[in-house]
C-alpha cells in the first residue's frame, strides 16, 4: 500500500513538469525562442535520467524486505525408557501378616479369606463373611452344605467352596482381588515377591486325594476332592514354599505343593 501512495505521488508530480512545459510553448514567440535557447542549452535527457534514478531510489527505499528462509533442523526426541523386566529374586517372605484358628469345621475359607483381608487393613469377622457367602450344591458358585458338617466329604454333602465365590466376596468388601483356576507356580511366585499373600486350594496336610468329576442338580460339572482345604502362601525359596494354615507356618518342597495344589487345577486368590 506504501509503495502504491509512492508511485501514484511521483506521478503526479511527472504530469505537473509536462504541464508547466507545455504552458511554456504558448508564451510569446520572443519568450518563446529565449526559452528554446535556455532548453537547447539544457541537459533535458539528465534532467529525465536523474528524474528516472530518484523514482527508482524511492521505489527501492520503500520495498520491504523478503523473509529469508532458513532450515532449522528440528531437535531430535529421546527415545521412550525401555520398562525394567521384572526379576524373580531367589526367595520372599512376608512376615508381617497374622493367622488366627478358624472357628468352623469346615469354615477354612471364611477363614483365610479374613486373614487375607486383614493384611491389607480391612476388618472383617469370620462370621460375617462365611454368612455372606452364597450357597450352592456346586461349590463353583456357592458354598456347599453345613459349614459345622464334618471335614472329608464331597458334595453334595458338606464340602465348602472354590475360589470364585471368595474372591467375589472379597471384592464386595473392599479387598481388590482375583480369583479363578489355572495358575502357575510362576505367578503365584512374583505376587509373593511383591509381598501379595496367595490363598490357594489344596488337600489337607499337602497331601494327595484323587479328583472326583461332580455334577450338580443343573448339570453343571465340577472338580471336587475329598479333604478339600485352603492356606495362604506367604513366601517361597528355590525348593519350598512357606504357608499359614491356622495361624501356624509351614515349609513344603515345591513337588508336594504343586501335587497337592494340582487335585482342584490350580486355585487361588491373590490381590491385584
Amino acid at each position: 500500500m506504501k509503495n502504491r501512495k509512492t508511485t501514484n505521488l511521483l506521478f503526479s508530480l511527472v504530469l505537473f513538469i509536462l504541464a508547466a512545459l507545455a504552458t511554456v510553448t504558448t508564451l510569446n514567440k520572443s519568450n518563446a525562442r529565449s526559452l528554446n535557447n535556455v532548453l537547447n542549452e539544457t541537459p533535458t535527457f539528465d534532467i529525465a535520467l536523474s528524474v528516472t534514478q530518484t523514482i527508482s531510489a524511492i521505489l527501492s527505499s520503500t520495498q520491504t524486505a523478503q523473509p529469508t528462509h532458513t532450515f532449522i533442523p528440528p531437535t531430535p526426541t529421546s527415545l521412550p525408557p525401555t520398562p525394567t523386566q521384572f526379576v524373580l529374586p531367589p526367595s520372599h517372605y512376608i512376615r508381617d501378616i497374622n493367622g488366627n484358628r478358624q472357628y468352623y469345621s469346615i469354615g477354612c475359607e471364611a477363614s483365610a479369606a479374613v486373614d487375607l483381608a486383614g493384611y491389607y487393613d480391612v476388618l472383617i469377622y469370620q462370621y460375617d463373611f462365611q454368612i455372606r457367602l452364597p450357597h450352592s450344591d456346586n461349590p463353583d458358585l456357592g458354598f456347599v452344605g453345613d459349614v459345622n458338617g464334618p471335614w472329608g466329604q464331597i458334595p453334595p454333602a458338606a464340602y465348602g467352596v472354590h475360589a470364585t465365590p471368595v474372591a467375589d466376596l472379597l471384592n464386595q468388601f473392599g479387598v481388590d482381588v482375583e480369583g479363578g483356576k489355572g495358575y502357575s507356580l510362576d505367578q503365584i511366585k512374583r505376587k509373593l515377591a511383591e509381598s501379595k499373600p496367595v490363598i490357594v486350594w489344596v488337600i489337607g496336610h499337602m497331601e494327595y486325594s484323587e479328583p472326583v468329576e461332580y455334577s450338580d442338580k443343573q448339570g453343571n460339572i465340577a472338580t471336587v476332592a475329598p479333604y478339600e482345604h485352603v492356606v495362604i502362601l506367604t513366601g517361597y525359596d528355590k525348593d519350598s514354599v512357606r504357608y499359614l494354615n491356622n495361624g501356624k507356618y509351614a515349609d513344603v518342597p515345591n513337588d508336594v505343593f504343586l501335587n497337592s495344589w494340582g487335585v482342584l487345577g490350580n486355585m487361588a486368590v491373590f490381590h491385584k
